[in-house]
């Protein structure tokens, strides 16, 4: 199995060590971390976690955003991995288990012809209300509109194949939104989507979280204007 892990971080703290470490712990061997602009003061964890082996480091002068850090890597992956698997995205705020990564890196390699979906359990009593909101509204947005049912459309944890990374570089989208395009451009083109049952964290009420509930809502919301005209002709 060849799978590269994708850390994605912007402002760091020690969470982001933790991550890395932990992802070395179980068996990831090539992990690639992001620095999406961080300022002065949050720049220790980016070097404590290139003198890690196995661990680049690639950074942009200035924040650009979530989907453009996994753009970065994903060109990086095409140009210096082009045999592996796939790639897993991990947030870097240590709310996805090491172990949890590792079944969706194990599941993409079994069928690479999906995306896979790490999946939370929004029922739990200690999920942000928020982020219910959000995932039902969503959810139901998708079951409509695509007839594709996904269990989280909110979850960072998630395998895209190599067969799929070229594809998704075209994807339009910098910020979160990207995330969102990514699964309605699966929907559209009848890319099977998949899901794997993670833990369910939410540390200090998701306050690592640089998602803007207005701006980035926005973002993501008017995705699909479009498909809601075309439903409503």
């Amino acid at each position: 199995m060849k799978v590269t892990a994708v850390v994605p971080s912007y402002e760091p703290d020690e969470k982001l060590i933790q991550v890395v470490d932990g992802l070395l712990a179980e068996g990831f061997d090539d992990i690639v971390v992001v620095n999406d602009g961080s300022h002065e003061g949050h720049l220790q964890p980016f070097a404590e976690a290139a003198e890690r082996p196995g661990v680049t480091v690639l950074r942009h002068e200035v924040n650009k955003g979530k989907g453009r850090a996994m753009k970065t890597a994903f060109a990086w992956c095409v140009e210096n991995r082009p045999d592996i698997d796939g790639v897993v995205i991990v947030d870097g705020d240590n709310q996805h288990r090491p172990k949890d990564a590792m079944a969706v890196a194990e599941a993409m390699c079994r069928e690479p012809d999906k995306l896979w979906l790490g999946v939370r359990d929004f029922s739990l009593d200690h999920v942000p209300a928020k982020s219910r909101f959000g995932n039902k509204l969503t959810r139901s947005i998708f079951h409509i509109f695509y007839h594709v049912t996904i269990s989280d459309t909110q979850t960072g944890l998630r395998g895209y194949p190599n067969c799929m990374t070229e594809r998704l570089l075209g994807c339009p989208g910098s910020r979160y939104e990207y995330e969102t395009k990514m699964l309605i451009l699966c929907a559209e083109e009848h890319i099977p989507i998949h899901e794997v049952p993670i833990e369910t964290i939410y540390l200090n009420d998701n306050a690592s979280s640089h998602f803007n509930p207005i701006k980035d809502s926005y973002r993501i919301y008017r995705l699909f204007f479009g498909t809601f005209v075309k439903f409503l002709l």
